[in-house]
C-alpha cells in the first residue's frame, strides 16, 4: 500500500496542497486530479479506455463483475485460491473456501480452475462465460507465479470466446513487479484492469479500468462512489505515479528484486526450496509450514513480512527499499528462519 514508504515529501505536498483547495465533491462534478489521473492511467497502458475510480481493490473488483453481468452471459471463471476481495461479488471469485463459508450462499455464477492450468481453464471458458478473472502474480497465496505463457493462453481462450479477460492488479500493478504492470512483462493486452493497494501511497483509491470495447459496458448511473476517486485521492496517486516515473524506480524495483530473489536462494537454508514472485512482490517457499513462526521472529528483528499460507512467506515493502535495507534483511534471515524451527 504504502509504495513509497511513510510520509513521502511528494505524496505529502501533493495532499496538502489539493486539501488546501478542495478536498470532496459529488461526483456529478468534474475536478482535475481524478480526469488527469485517468488519463494518466489510460496512458501507461497504452490502449484507449475509460476509469471509474472507486476507495479500494474489492470494490473496484466489484465494478469488473458488474462489467462481466453486463455482457449477458450467466459464467465467470477465476482462479482457485485466488484472492479479489471480501465484498459479496469479489467473495464468490476468491477462490479461498474457508474465506466464504461464513458468508453462503454466495453470488451464483462463479466456478474456479486451478491457477497456471491451460488445459483447465480451456475446458470451462465457452460461449456463455462472460468473463474470466486472474490476478498476473497470486498475492494473498504468496507470491504465485504461473508458468510462463499462462497469461497469453488465457488472453487467446478468452478471445475466441468473447469472453472478458479481467485482471486483478490489485497488488501487482503500479511498479510492484518492475513494470507499471505485471500483464505488460507478459505481453498481454486485458479487456478490464483493477487497481488499487500502491495506487494511492497510503491513501483509498482504487481503479476499474475498462479497455476498449469493454469500457463502454458500464453506462452513466449504473455504477457510481461517493468518495471514489475524490481530489485529494488522486492527487496522491499522480504523486506516486510521478514519483515512480522521475526517481527511476521501474528499474530499481527490478534490481533490487533480483538482488533479494537470489540472495535468499544463496543463502542455502534448508529450510528454504525455493523463491517465487517478481520485482518487489517475492514469495519466500518454505520446506515447513512455519510461516506464522518465520513472521513472528522476523517482526522481532525488526522486518515486516506476512505469513501468506503455511509454506510461504510474502515480501511487499515499499517501491523505494535501497540496497542497503535488502542486504540488512537477507543478513537477519539465516537467524530468523533457525529461530523459527
Amino acid at each position: 500500500v504504502n509504495a513509497l514508504g511513510h510520509a513521502h515529501p511528494a505524496v505529502v505536498e501533493a495532499v496538502t496542497r489539493q486539501i488546501a483547495t478542495l478536498g470532496h465533491t459529488s461526483n456529478l462534478y468534474i475536478t482535475g486530479p481524478p480526469v488527469a489521473l485517468a488519463e494518466r492511467l489510460i496512458e501507461l497502458l497504452g490502449q484507449p479506455g475509460r476509469v471509474l475510480f472507486c476507495n479500494s481493490g474489492a470494490e473496484a473488483n466489484e465494478a469488473a463483475f458488474k462489467m462481466a453481468r453486463r455482457t449477458g452471459r450467466p459464467k465467470i471463471i477465476a482462479a482457485e485460491n485466488a484472492f479479489h476481495g471480501r465484498t459479496m461479488g469479489a467473495l464468490a471469485l476468491t477462490g479461498q473456501q474457508s474465506k466464504k463459508t461464513p458468508f453462503e450462499p454466495m453470488t451464483p455464477g462463479v466456478s474456479h480452475v486451478p491457477f497456471g492450468d491451460v488445459a483447465a481453464l480451456a475446458a470451462v471458458v465457452d460461449a456463455d462465460t462472460a468473463a474470466v478473472f486472474l490476478e498476473p502474480i497470486m498475492g494473498e497465496a504468496g507470491a504465485v507465479t504461473p508458468p510462463e505463457g499462462y497469461l497469453a493462453a488465457a488472453r487467446e481462450i478468452t478471445t475466441q470466446h468473447g469472453t472478458l479477460l479481467v485482471l486483478d492488479e490489485v497488488q501487482t500493478g503500479i511498479g510492484r513487479t518492475g513494470a507499471w504492470f505485471a500483464h505488460q512483462t507478459a505481453g498481454v493486452v486485458p479487456d478490464v484492469v483493477t487497481l488499487a493497494k500502491g495506487l494511492g501511497g497510503g491513501l483509498p483509491i482504487g481503479a476499474c479500468i475498462g479497455l476498449g470495447a469493454a469500457g463502454e459496458l458500464l453506462q452513466p448511473g449504473q455504477h457510481g462512489t461517493t468518495f471514489g476517486g475524490n481530489p485529494v485521492c488522486a492527487a496522491a496517486a499522480l504523486a506516486v505515479l510521478d514519483t515512480i516515473a522521475s526517481e527511476g524506480l521501474l528499474e530499481h524495483v527490478a534490481l533490487v528484486g533480483k538482488g533479494i530473489a537470489a540472495g535468499v536462494e544463496e543463502l542455502g537454508h534448508p529450510l528454504i526450496r525455493g523463491v517465487d514472485g517478481a520485482g518487489l512482490l517475492i514469495g519466500i517457499l518454505l520446506a515447513d509450514p512455519v510461516s506464522a513462526a518465520v513472521a513472528a521472529h522476523a517482526r522481532d528483528a525488526g522486518f515486516l513480512v506476512n505469513n501468506a499460507v503455511p509454506d510461504r512467506i510474502r515480501l511487499a515493502p515499499p517501491l523505494v527499499l535501497t540496497q542497503e535495507q535488502a542486504g540488512e534483511f537477507l543478513s537477519a534471515l539465516p537467524a530468523i528462519l533457525d529461530a523459527a524451527v
